[in-house]
């Protein structure tokens, strides 16, 4: 196990070297002069100029790129061109907003879409499992920042129960978290029931009610721990998306994370500010990446890493 973690860091050197290529490029393809936005409308060509030249726009594109990632590699991202900030330490204040969010998100979608998966492939083929699929195909179909103005709405301005924005108590996290989660819900409530009845199908699972086992050990031992392996897969690979949707769920509830600040920073065309915020989002998903590779191990025996 300690070779196959070794491995897989070294598949994620050139892993990351692409990630900077693509995202400093894509960066600097947006349309949009960082030093003109800076300077305002009013100013004139000469001063639009010399701040070009202060930030440091004028170099060739090449010198621009080699002077981030040997920044990155010291630990240094630069510095905001809009306040002058420090992109590291600004971007790491506002991460763990994003990422309790982000985790809040998790729970609700696995607390739900876990559930019901089990209990639609247990009743398969009845009503439970029709409203169980009918539950999915709506938290799949849903847009989240509809589900986030329709939480507003009713809880909100109708209910009253809910703050519409802000931070820092739980009632706070909770539509945000909703709004960000059903989606994945959804999903994982799919993925859940047809790996349980595949599971269900198997000659284990047969031998074991056989054997007079009750049906809760046989459902909860044998047959969900191997059927959480796609399950498993399915919740690393949707942190991307998730990092991803955090930037509208954040917009619409003003929510004070990383992925709405990123917001901002991208309409002010803060070049080092954005490019640290997606080189950060990016670390964080080859790093689950990993967790989850290195999560197979555990819930499949038959699984060994050479």
């Amino acid at each position: 196990m300690h070779i196959y973690i070794m491995k897989r860091l070294l598949q994620a050197i050139p892993v990351i070297f692409l990630v900077t290529v693509l995202t400093f490029s894509l960066v600097h393809l947006v349309p949009g002069d960082p030093a003109l936005m800076r300077a305002g409308e009013d100013a004139t060509a000469e001063q639009v100029e010399a701040i070009r030249e202060a930030m440091g726009l004028n170099e060739p594109i090449h010198k621009q790129y080699i002077k981030w990632v040997s920044g990155i590699v010291r630990g240094d991202m630069g510095y905001s061109l809009q306040d002058g900030r420090p992109v590291f330490s600004t971007l790491i204040q506002r991460l763990p907003a994003t990422m309790k969010l982000v985790m809040a998100s998790f729970i609700v979608s696995i607390g739900i879409g876990v559930p019901v998966g089990i209990l639609s492939a247990v009743k398969q083929n009845t009503f439970a499992d029709s409203f169980a699929r009918v539950f999915a195909l709506l938290g799949i179909s849903m847009p989240n920042f509809w589900m986030g103005l329709m939480l507003m709405l009713i809880f909100s301005y109708s209910l009253r129960m809910l703050p519409a924005s802000g931070s820092g108590t739980l009632a706070h996290l909770i539509m945000p978290a909703i709004a960000l989660g059903m989606p994945g819900a959804g999903i994982i409530t799919r993925l859940t029931r047809s790996s349980m009845l595949e599971v269900m199908k198997q000659d284990y699972i047969r031998t074991a009610r056989a054997k007079g086992l009750r049906r809760q050990l046989v459902i909860y031992k044998h047959a969900l721990k191997n059927a959480m392996l796609p399950v498993v897969t399915v919740i690393g690979v949707q942190l991307g998306s998730r990092l991803g949707g955090s930037v509208i769920v954040e917009s619409i509830f003003a929510y004070p994370g990383i992925g709405r600040f990123a917001y901002t920073r991208l309409l002010a065309r803060d070049y080092p500010m954005i490019m640290g915020n997606l080189f950060i989002f990016a670390m964080i998903f080859i790093l689950i990446n990993l967790i989850t590779d290195i999560l197979y191990g555990f819930l499949e025996p038959r699984i060994r890493y050479d």
